[in-house]
């Protein structure tokens, strides 16, 4: 018995095999927004206002009464600068 032709039946199939396939690569992005203009600003107003929020509350025409009760030298006495030292004493913890 004598065997001819071992190799592919189709003669094209031996070049198919040795071509090499190339892989497709796709390069993963990762999901991204864009922000406009008016929604940057309207980010940096919702930030400030909650800044001014946590703010403590002063109030200007204390601060003048009081100032002119600390300009008339019959309203400083030793009590009220204990008082005024104790309180900052407590403000900065000490």
């Amino acid at each position: 018995m004598t065997v001819e032709r071992t190799g592919p039946v189709d003669p094209i199939g031996r070049y198919l095999k040795t071509q090499k396939t190339e892989k497709v690569v796709k390069k993963q992005e990762g999901d991204s927004i864009t922000l406009s203009e008016e929604a940057k600003f309207r980010a940096e107003l919702h930030k400030s206002i909650e800044l001014v929020k946590q703010a403590p509350d002063i109030r200007q025409d204390r601060i003048e009464e009081i100032r002119k009760k600390l300009e008339d030298p019959s309203y400083i006495d030793d009590k009220v600068i204990e008082v005024v030292a104790d309180r900052v004493l407590k403000m900065f913890g000490l």
